[in-house]
């Protein structure tokens, strides 16, 4: 029971000393308060297995300045979470407007009119390059040509897409 009271007798003695050391590292004096709450219920005999040797006052404010500490490092992490909660990416997008997706729609049907009439060569190293992601080495293997070829026959059928396009654009 002495143990209880000399325990009560330090923090009440010095509770508002320990709220106005916390106040500044937390930033705010109600979380301050329940702060050192938390030290005093810490510094209890009963929840202490080694109550402290020396000062029982040293041992709240080194209570006190680790809980403060803990409590900052704790908001940081919660507010990076929630602040990562929206990620922009994630969210709808607008929808395009119907006579964009009519653009589309014709500009891809021009574009596969104009792949299904290249030669044969052409439409492959288009088709590998474009839509496969394949390199020009890739290409020439499969099409068992030199690696110039295939730039060429990439070029020619690329340029003949685009004009395919560009025909359209003018109608």
């Amino acid at each position: 029971m002495k143990k209880l009271n000399h325990h009560m007798d330090v923090y009440c003695n010095h509770r508002q000393d320990l709220v106005d050391y916390a106040t500044p590292i937390i930033g705010c004096r109600n979380q301050a308060e329940d702060i050192v709450q938390d030290a005093f219920l810490r510094f209890l005999p009963e929840k202490n297995s080694r109550p402290p040797k020396k000062s029982g006052l040293a041992y709240l404010y080194k209570t006190v300045r680790n809980l403060a500490i803990d409590f900052i490092r704790r908001s940081a992490m919660e507010n990076r979470h929630q602040s990562s909660g929206n990620i922009e990416w994630l969210n709808p997008g607008e929808a395009p407007s119907p006579e964009l997706v009519n653009q589309r729609r014709t500009d891809l049907d021009t574009i596969t009119d104009a792949l299904s009439k290249l030669p044969e060569k052409e439409r492959i190293a288009v088709e590998m390059h474009r839509i496969g992601g394949y390199t020009l080495q890739e290409i020439a293997h499969h099409l068992n040509v030199s690696v110039a070829t295939a730039h060429r026959l990439l070029r020619n059928g690329l340029i003949k897409v685009v004009r395919a396009l560009n025909d359209y654009d003018l109608i």
